[in-house]
């Protein structure tokens, strides 16, 4: 009895819970993805799922799997910005689906000092963060004073960002193709300083970006849960009304989440395009992926800044194995379907948590009547 007691106890508890429910998603997701693959062609479909999980490790040669590790880290940064962007807006009440937009604000920015003025990486870094607050900060402001959904107007400005960012950098786009100029052949003095772990990942692009997301993983947990102002922030997202009865500035508190929510979806973008890891296209006619999928890795976090670390690893650690696929067996979008499913499946991590509360209040209930 004081067994299942103490059992029920720790599954009440909400870390174990996320834990558990991110377990079940990933899982399923898992499962799902196999099962496609089993239909298309079943005579590889284990070897592919095996290969999607693996990823770096799939390699039979070290310098190979690190350097596959070193994209991996690469790209988890970006994805943890984008996370930490939807799940501090989130934590007020807000939805802040406009971290895509603000993401492809911050790189327009952050690409156009780096190769049209020529800044330093540091200017460049502070560029992207204000493009993106800015974008952040106007949803914030039509939701405070005018009651807009911030859905509506973040979806919209989505857009309007992918175009004016298109447009904006059209005059840094290498003639021979459709990308812009690469930031170490323009400006080296915009690259992010490297980790110096050249030598042992064989990764160039592996930079202060990694240790920086960390850092402002860390910051956005301690303004969430120790300061002042993160309990007014978290206030008015549980009750608007009441926070201003109270004396809280409430219009201000919406705007200021928006803005640094924006800010830290503009960061992302930032570590990303100025480790010269990629370039923008400038003909790209859709939003990249990275801010939609920040949202998959808030909630399979939990909705945690430290939980967000992992989570987007994750994701970028199942992204990126989706290239192991064997493309003489399957389609060349295999790996983008089995990526998406998983990430698809993230979003059930609080469906799974009520689920595990409903259920254990049922059997205290029971227990209870069973007692009398």
């Amino acid at each position: 009895m004081q067994a299942n007691h103490s059992r029920e106890s720790l599954l009440k508890k909400p870390g174990v819970q996320t834990l558990l429910a991110s377990l079940i998603c990933i899982l399923l997701g898992l499962l799902v993805g196999y099962i496609a693959l089993l239909i298309i062609n079943p005579s590889g479909a284990t070897e592919a799922i095996v290969g999607v999980i693996k990823n770096f490790w799939a390699y039979s040669k070290p310098e190979k799997q690190l350097k596959n590790f070193g994209c991996t880290l690469v790209t988890t940064a970006p994805l943890l910005m984008c996370s930490l962007s939807v799940l501090f807006a989130y934590k007020v009440g807000l939805f802040n689906i406009g971290a895509a937009g603000q993401y492809v604000a911050g790189a327009g920015a952050c690409l156009y000092c780096a190769l049209a003025l020529h800044m330093p990486w540091y200017v460049c870094l502070a560029a992207a963060m204000l493009a993106g607050a800015i974008l952040g900060a106007i949803s914030g402001t039509l939701k405070a004073y005018r009651n807009v959904n911030e859905v509506i107007s973040c979806i919209m400005l989505n857009w309007i960002s992918l175009y004016l960012v298109n447009t904006l950098l059209a005059p840094v786009k290498n003639p021979t193709g459709k990308d812009t100029f690469t930031v170490a052949s323009q400006n080296a003095g915009a690259l992010l300083p490297t980790l110096g772990l050249d030598g042992l990942l064989n990764q160039k692009n592996v930079t202060l970006a990694i240790p920086l997301a960390i850092l402002v993983c860390v910051a956005i947990w301690v303004l969430l849960t120790k300061t002042k102002l993160g309990y007014e922030l978290r206030a008015t997202g549980l009750n608007k009304n009441a926070a201003k009865y109270c004396g809280m500035r409430d219009r201000y508190n919406i705007i200021l989440t928006m803005a640094i929510a924006g800010a830290l979806a503009g960061l992302g973008a930032a570590m990303l395009y100025l480790s010269d890891f990629e370039q923008w296209a400038v003909t790209q006619a859709s939003v990249p992926a990275m801010g939609f999928n920040g949202i998959a890795a808030a909630f399979l976090g939990g909705l945690n800044p430290i939980g967000a670390i992992f989570s987007s690893y994750f994701i970028q650690h199942i992204t990126r194995g989706g290239a192991n696929v064997d493309m003489n067996m399957y389609c060349a979008q295999i790996s983008d379907l089995i990526s998406s499913v998983i990430i698809y499946m993230c979003g059930f991590v609080l469906y799974m948590k009520l689920f595990m509360n409903k259920r254990l209040d049922e059997r205290a209930q029971h227990k209870k009547g069973g007692n009398a």
